[in-house]
């Protein structure tokens, strides 16, 4: 009997109903590939297309059936003999064959083609009866069913299983329905239609009002022994059900929903980005189980917590769904717990102070950048604290124009006390540097001045490198900021900040060392 067993099986329709997504349309190597992956990760059938539509269709649907090795293989066909033909003759190779047919039983669906009850009921038995005769398993689909009359619904089910349809789809075809509904209506056609119990009940749902997943999960409660549904949800409008959705909750949930499905679910983030991929849909960031962000944590409070316990703010392990580890990005929102962490993955050990002085600077760049990168940690770790602070930059603007010269107004703080000025020069670095030799004169001579980017983006950290000679002492500044020009003072002002102090250990006065005005 359909509610006898937990065992719900799993009716994969991406390349069908999800390569209707406007756009999403896929080559046929990527069709073969992902049917592949599917039969692999154990969908117990997979809807290969819709042979009817196209060449190219049925030589798909054809060449998955032949070579699949685990799941049944289906087809889709209009109610008419020369579509159902058609698909017979693609899945007939099969290890597993199936025939899905369909017909629009709501009033409005009815108009399409015109037709009476009668008429249909009459077109539903002679077309389900001859899938029948081609094939042992017939699955049979009431289109917008969740808007089809009570009664009707319950005849034209009743004609199909008579004729022979060993599954019947119950599909919301327009994402209308409610969880209360999907599992009531199920529930009430085992109750009622005869020979409903001999049959397994299927569940077709759209997410028009984002509830395709509840929907599913409701009808399963309902009785309804089978999902169909598609990999990140891809499907026409809003999508489908999402594969990964139902059979994750499934998993997680099973003291409430003590369902099970024959699903490796540690294949899902591996087909999911091929999929994505393959059809040029990305996964939203925040999509559940496989977006970007389902297993990544920003905020202090939660990545502390993960730090101690993953439990605190995970409901399931990453590895279940194929993922190497919990990520926790790094960002404004981020404390000093994960601040750590990050460089004890990346290979720094920091004491106490180390970690402060670094962390004060990371919030810094938190606040500028959207996202802050391992590369970004690094630059910050090795730009260190300065050798001294006789020197800080505490204000900087630059004026640039199409025309030379640029100007820079510059504030450094000289061992406590700020200093301001306007300088010149061929570009804003320039300008700048020479904004800092006002301020502080000194007869050092610039040998290195190199800029790179340590990541991608409009908002990348520049690293800027200074190195100075004077008197055979040579010294390095460097520095990281998203801003060019003020990575460039700072590691300027680093660099002279060391000039200092090794000036001191070689035991002469400070002031020596800034004895030229070399503006």
């Amino acid at each position: 009997m359909t509610t006898a067993t937990n065992r719900v099986k799993i009716f994969d329709t991406t390349l069908r109903d999800g390569e209707q997504s406007p756009g999403a349309t896929m080559t046929h190597d990527e069709k073969l590939e992902i049917a592949e992956l599917l039969d692999l990760m154990g969908v117990d059938i997979i809807e290969a297309g819709f042979p009817i539509a196209s060449e190219g269709d049925f030589r798909a649907v054809s060449e998955i059936a032949q070579r699949s090795k685990n799941a049944s293989i289906c087809g889709l066909a209009r109610a008419n003999y020369k579509d159902i033909d058609r698909c017979w003759e693609a899945v007939k190779h099969a290890a597993k064959p199936r025939i899905h047919t369909f017909i629009g039983t709501s009033p409005l669906h009815r108009a399409i083609p015109n037709l009476s009850q009668d008429e249909m009921a009459e077109r539903i038995h002679d077309t389900v009866t001859h899938a029948r005769n081609l094939c042992e398993d017939v699955q049979w689909s009431p289109m917008d069913a969740t808007r089809t009359e009570w009664d009707y619904l319950c005849r034209v089910i009743e004609i199909a299983i008579k004729a022979g349809a060993t599954t019947i789809n119950i599909p919301d075809t327009v994402g209308y329905t409610a969880p209360r509904e999907s599992a009531d209506l199920i529930r009430r056609l085992i109750e009622t239609v005869p020979g409903a119990d001999e049959i397994i009940f299927a569940t077709h749902c759209h997410n028009d009002l984002g509830m395709a997943t509840a929907n599913s999960l409701a009808a399963v409660e309902g009785g309804a022994r089978q999902i169909e549904c598609t990999i990140n949800g891809l499907g026409e409008r809003a999508g489908n059900t999402a594969l990964e959705e139902v059979v994750m909750a499934l998993k997680v949930r099973h003291d409430i929903m003590p369902f099970t499905t024959g699903v490796d679910t540690t294949k899902i983030m591996n087909i999911s980005r091929r999929v994505a991929s393959a059809s040029g849909f990305n996964v939203q960031y925040n999509k559940a189980i496989v977006g970007k962000n389902a297993f990544a944590h920003e905020s202090g409070i939660h990545q502390d917590g993960m730090l101690k316990n993953a439990e605190t703010f995970e409901i399931m392990r990453p590895a279940d769904v194929g993922l190497a580890g919990t990520s926790l990005p790094l960002g404004k929102h981020s404390g000093r717990a994960a601040l750590r962490a990050k460089l004890n993955d990346i290979g720094y050990e920091v004491g106490d102070n180390e970690l402060m002085d670094i962390f004060v600077r990371f919030k810094e760049l938190a606040d500028r950048k959207k996202e802050v990168y391992d590369e970004d940690i690094v630059a910050l770790v090795q730009a260190g604290a300065p050798a001294s602070e006789h020197l800080k930059v505490k204000f900087l603007r630059v004026i640039c124009g199409t025309e030379a010269p640029q100007s820079a107004d510059l504030t450094l703080t000289v061992d406590g006390e700020d200093k301001q000025v306007t300088a010149q020069g061929d570009g804003p670095v320039d300008a700048t540097f020479n904004a800092v030799k006002q301020i502080f004169p000194h007869g050092a001579r610039l040998q290195l001045y190199q800029v790179h980017a340590v990541t991608e983006g409009t908002d990348a950290q520049a690293t800027v490198t200074v190195r100075l000679e004077e008197d055979g002492l040579v010294v390095t500044g460097q520095s990281a900021d998203t801003d060019t020009v003020v990575a460039s003072a700072k590691a300027y002002v680093g660099a002279l900040n060391r000039l200092i102090v090794r000036r001191q250990k070689s035991g002469k006065d400070t002031k020596e060392v800034s004895y030229k005005d070399t503006v």
